[in-house]
């Protein structure tokens, strides 16, 4: 599913603010990165369990997409051969000022996910948290990930899930409400969410996406943003959000919408 944005325009987004720096970022020493790092997990619980940081030590790691470094640094932490790279030079600064606060290394490039810069067979695990959906042809950068992996190695990637509340109140605001319901969601997603031309996808065509690998497993996860508990976005403020997260019915969506979530959790063995 190709877009028709192009990869300038992905890269002036985030280089403006690295995703959740604007929200949770005051200062970019030890203590902003640390209070960063707890408000992501915080908000993110299944994020350790997902990455399995302590899995990884003596393992060669690559993450795609560092941002603002809080997975890199975990990583780092337990001991992983360790590599990352990010579209924009800003994630970059902010990644190794970030290791460098709390005594640790990595090989940190600016890169593209759709040409990366490694042999084939590389590593053990590649880790990418909400990025590849952002890239205009995240086919091409899905099948980059299989390739630099070794033969038996993980991949553990994130990518949006189409059928989510998050998309149903972004098409209830920017489609049904301004009398576009005939607006596809597709478009609705590329237009609105966050970088000019972000996807989401079905479970299904997540594993045709992930077809050359030999075992995938989904799991979908209610968010933050779907349960509207904290601020829902670098491009979404507004009083009319405040309104909706004092009646949101996140007992009910929790119980009866379990699979509802905008986050897709994939683990693909090569």
């Amino acid at each position: 599913m190709m877009t028709n944005y192009n990869k300038q325009q992905v890269h002036d987004f985030w280089n403006r603010a690295s995703c959740g720096e604007d929200l949770y970022l005051s200062n970019d020493d030890r203590a902003g990165y640390q209070a960063q790092s707890e408000a992501r997990y915080a908000l993110e619980p299944y994020i350790p369990g997902f990455a399995g940081f302590q899995q990884v030590r003596g393992l060669r790691v690559l993450e795609i997409g560092v941002g603002l470094g809080a997975d890199h640094q975990c990583f780092a932490e337990a001991g992983a051969e360790l590599w990352g790279i990010d579209l924009t030079d800003r994630a970059v600064t902010h990644a190794r000022r970030r290791l460098a606060a709390f005594g640790h290394t990595s090989h940190l490039a600016v890169g593209d996910a759709e040409q990366l810069g490694f042999k084939n067979d590389t590593f053990d695990l590649v880790y990418s948290w909400g990025v590849l959906h952002h890239s205009p042809d995240t086919p091409k950068a899905i099948a980059e990930v299989w390739r630099v992996l070794k033969s038996g190695g993980m991949a553990k990637v994130m990518i949006y899930h189409k059928w989510s509340l998050v998309g149903l109140m972004l098409w209830t605001r920017y489609a049904l409400l301004r009398l576009r319901p005939w607006l596809p969601l597709a478009a609705v997603y590329a237009r609105y969410l966050e970088s000019p031309g972000t996807k989401a996808y079905s479970v299904a065509e997540a594993r045709d996406l992930f077809a050359d690998f030999g075992h995938v497993q989904i799991d979908t996860v209610l968010t933050h943003g779907d349960l509207l508990e904290s601020n829902a976005g670098q491009r979404h403020r507004g009083a009319f959000l405040q309104v909706a997260r004092r009646v949101w019915p996140r007992a009910i969506i929790r119980r009866f919408l379990p699979r509802a979530g905008l986050f897709m959790l994939i683990q693909a063995r090569k």
